[in-house]
């Protein structure tokens, strides 16, 4: 079985259509099409429903797809092993929207100084969504809020930052005033469904707040937009990237009992160990 063909079907399923995977593979839509044919030839299986303008996985595809991708991930990690570099091909890292700002930028800047011939391949989301993706191995590994359970022993996890809480509010607030002020103002939730958000719940709860909630966000820059604004309070993590220009940052009783931890977490038997080894490496001289 030919790993290009079933590059080619993969590129079919992500684009919609046999024309625009041509398109994107540099190759012509009949020879995408003979391809697609030869591997349902060889697996005995209708892989794609084929519409007037579009085609879609077969049920029995979808079934294989994750086998697939696999496949052609090692194909492409056994072409790097003989590169003779050790530090080459893709790492696929996952980061939440705060960490693509805060810490991604000197990853790269120090990872294209050091080896430049290895690539990053940048997948942002959220902490569920990327600690999924990084179980299914759909990632290498994922910068993301700690998660709220006990991290399984086939996943190494390394701390990189402590977030402690922050009250942030357009005016200043003095240490005594916290309470009134969460009371008396709208609360911009930071989403309490997020990983993150979770922790600034507990806060509310534990303290016996019951603000007027403006809305529900997982977006914490967004947040400090509308808080900017003056559109009402939030409590939020001090994260890395945190422009307090405009606002107000005061941290509320006990706000280390309720601080946001970001983790670099990768399987505890990595694919590609020397280069997570050096990522590790550059993320730990900016711990903080």
């Amino acid at each position: 079985m030919d790993i290009r063909f079933l590059q080619s079907l993969v590129s079919v399923i992500e684009t919609g259509s046999i024309t625009a995977a041509a398109r994107r593979d540099k190759l012509t839509p009949a020879a995408v099409s003979q391809r697609v044919q030869a591997l349902e030839r060889s697996l005995g299986s209708t892989l794609l429903t084929r519409g007037a303008h579009s085609v879609v996985p077969t049920e029995a595809c979808l079934h294989l797809l994750p086998r697939i991708r696999l496949l052609i991930r090692e194909a492409a990690q056994l072409k790097d092993d003989l590169d003779g570099r050790p530090l080459s091909g893709e790492i696929r890292i996952g980061a939440i929207s705060t960490a693509m700002t805060g810490l991604i930028p000197e990853v790269l800047h120090e990872t294209a100084r050091v080896a430049p011939g290895l690539k990053l391949r940048l997948v942002p989301g959220s902490s569920s969504f990327l600690y999924e993706q990084l179980l299914h191995g759909h990632l290498d590994a994922a910068l993301l809020v700690h998660p709220p359970f006990p991290v399984p022993k086939t996943l190494h996890a390394l701390l990189i930052r402590r977030e402690p809480l922050m009250l942030m509010s357009l005016d200043p607030v003095g240490a005594g005033e916290i309470r009134q002020h969460i009371e008396a103002r709208p609360l911009i939730r930071y989403d309490p469904l997020s990983w993150g958000g979770r922790l600034a719940t507990s806060y509310l709860e534990k303290a016996g707040l019951l603000p007027e909630v403006l809305c529900d966000m997982d977006a914490l820059e967004t947040i400090a937009i509308l808080v900017a604004r003056g559109l009402g309070n939030s409590l939020v993590p001090a994260w890395q990237g945190l422009n307090p220009i405009g606002i107000h940052l005061t941290p509320p009783p006990d706000a280390d009992a309720f601080e946001r931890q970001i983790t670099f977490l990768h399987p505890a038997v990595p694919s590609r160990p020397q280069g997570l080894a050096l990522l590790s490496d550059i993320l730990m001289r900016h711990r903080t």
